[in-house]
């Protein structure tokens, strides 16, 4: 049996997707991305531990399609954005990997206006302001708080830079993730030493998605337990790479994804930055993806679940959320309500209010957040179809909102991890299954379900989300 493997290294959960030449799903594995804490304000995951899930992940793929790591003919990846390591001179780890929530350069007074630079816009497609969770404001924390550290640092290489190092021995990394970072010049492929003084650090050479990265290195093979010589592949950003393993472009001429975070992304044929959003290197030539992203997305609905309604399931809560009538009979969740005490996140709460109408108020909020994100990108044309991702595409009730709230056709692909699969996709080109990835495209991508607007149910929205206002 001939398989690529697709690696999803995304914030919450490591998905590692075994596919064939047909496209089938014949192994997944979800591991849960177990995070250092320390005070508080961290979110570092050491470099051991790292390779330790990625290695349960492939085995346990591995056993659920009832194959060896022998049969694996190529590898790519989905990433997350602004997560890096810090090397010294021999590239041995100084940091462990240092997550984009990471919070130690929260309140940081030289982080806000890092962005601010002439022609910034122009030469990123960055048009979002710094915070703390990117890399660059945490590359200053370090310049400040641990100066001896900094000293000896001479390589930084992000998440999915490090894996591919790791296994190829080549430091070279995707313009997809890099993009992200505030640091490239995506039209030369070059870094920008002038947002940040980086001294004597290096980055990894950028790549177009799509690009290979290398062949596995015996070393890389040892240490995940992959044939040596197989080819690797750049991946993308995890939202970028959803988009392909659900049908952007194909099936859809937006996506969503809705899972740590929400998303919505399209593509274009020409470098048009936004303000308030992400331009990025599409995987082919003179194309780029434009995204822009909510911290609104799928955590309240397990957090709900599991620190409010215990005795019920996820399936249980969202069928009794069914029953509620729009505007959840006046209950409104603030958006990240999972971030306030208690259920502090919801306003006017009465007695009648339920286990229902907790979370179908949860649901409408990301729903508004998803319109207002749509809307933001769309402000020239209108998208006809959005294909949804993530946890998010699992619930047709929240599918059903999205659509009656926006006036939008919502669908959904019959791909169950669209970013590994996005991933596959590439890794199957690499391997020489397709010529290109239109055609891996056309063989793969297949339509799963379709959620038309309720006209009614779209008028009663849009009373209710202007009253919002």
């Amino acid at each position: 049996m001939d398989l690529v493997l697709g690696v999803d290294l995304g914030t919450s959960y490591f998905k590692l997707g075994l596919f064939d030449v047909q496209g089938r799903l014949c192994g997944l594995s979800r591991v849960a991305v177990i995070k250092d804490t320390g005070d508080g304000t961290r979110a570092e995951l050491p470099v051991d531990r790292f390779w330790r899930l990625l290695r349960e992940g492939l085995q346990q793929a591995c056993r659920q399609a009832n194959a060896t790591c022998d049969c694996i003919q190529a590898v790519s990846y989905a990433s997350q954005a602004n997560s890096f390591v810090l090397l010294d001179q021999a590239h041995q780890p100084l940091t462990p990997l240092i997550l984009w929530c990471d919070e130690r350069a929260r309140n940081h007074p030289d982080v806000e206006h890092l962005f601010d630079k002439e022609l910034f816009l122009e030469q990123t497609g960055l048009g979002v302001p710094c915070n703390h969770q990117f890399c660059a404001a945490k590359l200053i924390w370090f310049q400040q708080h641990q100066a001896a550290l900094w000293s000896r640092a001479r390589h930084l290489l992000t998440l999915s830079d490090y894996f591919t190092f790791c296994l190829t021995g080549e430091t070279v990394g995707d313009m997809g993730t890099g993009s992200l970072l505030g640091l490239l010049d995506i039209h030369r492929g070059e870094w920008l030493r002038s947002v940040v003084d980086l001294g004597s650090v290096t980055l990894a050479t950028p790549l177009r998605p799509g690009s290979m990265a290398g062949g596995i290195s015996r070393q890389g093979a040892d240490r995940l337990g992959l044939s040596a010589g197989i080819p690797l592949v750049a991946g993308s950003l995890d939202h970028h790479m959803a988009g392909l393993g659900a049908g952007l472009d194909i099936i859809a001429d937006m996506s969503e994804s809705c899972g740590t975070v929400l998303a919505c992304v399209r593509t274009t044929p020409a470098f048009h930055p936004l303000q308030n959003a992400c331009t990025g290197v599409d995987f082919k030539p003179s194309r780029f993806f434009q995204l822009v992203f909510d911290g609104n997305g799928a955590a309240g609905l397990e957090w709900y679940q599991q620190n409010h309604a215990a005795g019920l399931t996820l399936a249980e809560l969202e069928q009794q959320a069914g029953t509620v009538p729009i505007g959840s009979e006046g209950l409104l969740a603030r958006p990240q309500a999972c971030g306030h005490s208690g259920l502090d996140g919801f306003l006017h709460k009465k007695a009648l209010h339920g286990h229902a109408h907790f979370y179908r108020a949860l649901l409408e909020s990301t729903a508004v957040s998803a319109k207002r994100l749509i809307e933001r990108l769309s402000a020239d044309t209108a998208p006809k179809r959005v294909v949804a991702t993530g946890g998010g595409a699992e619930s047709e009730l929240w599918l059903q909102i999205k659509a009656d709230l926006s006036g939008l056709e919502y669908v959904t692909s019959q791909s169950g991890a669209p970013a590994a699969m996005g991933a596959a996709m590439l890794a199957a080109v690499a391997a020489g299954w397709f010529a290109d990835l239109s055609s891996v495209s056309q063989q793969w991508i297949r339509l799963k379900k379709r959620y038309f607007p309720n006209p009614e149910r779209h008028d009663r929205y849009l009373r209710w989300y202007q009253a919002l206002l």
